[in-house]
């Protein structure tokens, strides 16, 4: 049997150790059961984790709690053998009860509902009924031997299949934890080559599903942008129309966005500048205030890795940043063409805050302590969106692969 990797603490990103720490505090699991079910290697990995990061006092052990005293059994009376009668009648009577109950809610899940009861033979096959030959219970839930035999086996080499499939799942939900079914799809087809497995993207959802590993959409809407002020507005050069600008290729066109990161204490924000043909993020910097010197250290970090002379078109809202003297004397120095939405209307500048939303609904998944521990997961979180995370829009592949494919052409 194939050794497991040898793992250490850099495989695990601070945003994933954020949220291991919060659903272990919440009780949604102990720290035992999310090393198992993140397949953590150490046997206090969380532990340190929650001493670390928590927000309680994890320095003192945790133990199961005293149990009580357990009360003394009171000898009884026997009873005659006409209570005795009696007695089983009324249990007998209330197992049909219950019996007829059940029978009632499988029809109605499946006549309804359309839910099938997929799993019957599981119940006989794990023995789960105590005293009941595999004839009889063939028999009551309809059904024959040899097809009670075949459904057995079936149902082992799936649990099997699924077991190899959360295996192979869990070292990318360590980097990535809200990567969507989809695109975990896309990256384990290299690991099912040469294997017997074959497992499609309805299958991988339903392995997912029953695992409790699918990612919970989450929406947000939330107005940033002071679009009131007395700068200079440029035009909108990306607005559909026969003017529009369409990238062919990378450094083309870039977008920029600000977008705000809670903390434990206030706000700090995150600037960014995504090339619009590969997506990649060839700019971001963390901040704690909106003074235009900040905002536009994300635009000096892309100017430092801009390999062409090209024009580039820099598009984003009217925010007072992008339009203050400061920013578009860094445009006029470096040849920039500015470009900005017509108002204050997120559509107009989709792509950035689509990148936005998945670097926030993906990978900064816990409020960081401070500014420098945000700082830390935001690096993180970049480097991962942009060499490890397939892109939908990029045909499955990484936004730094698309990108420097197009450079090198």
């Amino acid at each position: 049997m194939e050794q497991e990797k040898r793992r250490s603490q850099r495989d695990y990103s601070l945003a994933f150790k954020l949220n291991v720490v919060e659903q272990v505090e919440k009780g949604e699991m102990t720290y035992k059961q999310a090393q198992k079910r993140y397949g953590i290697q150490g046997r206090s990995t969380v532990l340190v984790w929650c001493r670390k990061h928590g927000l309680q006092d994890w320095t003192q052990p945790r133990g199961p709690s005293k149990r009580r005293a357990q009360m003394s059994n009171k000898p009884t009376k026997p009873l005659t053998p006409e209570q005795r009668i009696k007695e089983l009648e009324r249990q007998l009577k209330d197992e049909k009860l219950k019996s007829a109950l059940f029978e009632k809610v499988i029809d109605i899940m499946r006549d309804e509902h359309g839910v099938s009861v997929k799993k019957r033979a599981g119940a006989i096959c794990s023995g789960e009924v105590q005293g009941l030959s595999i004839q009889k219970a063939c028999h009551h839930i309809g059904m024959s031997r040899q097809a009670f035999y075949k459904r057995c086996q079936r149902e082992q080499d799936l649990a099997h299949q699924a077991y190899a499939v959360v295996k192979l799942v869990q070292p990318i939900r360590l980097r990535q934890p809200r990567i969507g079914t989809r695109k975990l799809h896309s990256l384990l087809g290299s690991s099912f080559a040469g294997t017997d497995l074959k497992v499609g993207r309805d299958r991988l959802f339903h392995i997912l599903r029953q695992a409790r590993m699918l990612v919970q959409p989450q929406r947000a809407y939330h107005k940033t942008t002071d679009s009131h002020h007395r700068f200079r507005r440029h035009p909108n050069l990306l607005k559909a129309g026969p003017a529009q600008v369409v990238p062919t290729g990378p450094e083309q066109v870039w977008v920029a966005d600000i977008t705000y990161l809670p903390t434990r204490g206030k706000f700090v924000y995150l600037s960014l500048v995504t090339d619009a043909w590969s997506r990649k993020i060839v700019g971001y910097h963390v901040h704690g205030s909106l003074q235009t010197e900040e905002v536009s250290q994300a635009l000096k970090m892309a100017l430092r890795e801009r390999h062409g002379s090209t024009p580039v078109i820099h598009h984003s809202d009217r925010g007072i940043q992008y339009c203050s003297t400061y920013y578009q004397d860094i445009h006029r120095r470096h040849g920039l063409v500015c470009s900005m939405t017509d108002g204050y209307d997120c559509y107009q500048n989709a792509l950035a805050e689509r990148v936005n939303g998945i670097l926030k609904g993906e990978f900064l998944l816990n409020r960081p302590a401070d500014l420098p521990q945000a700082a830390k997961m935001v690096a993180q979180s970049v480097r991962i969106y942009n060499q490890e995370r397939p892109h939908t829009a990029l045909k499955y592949k990484t936004p730094d692969a698309v990108h420097r494919a197009s450079l090198l052409q």
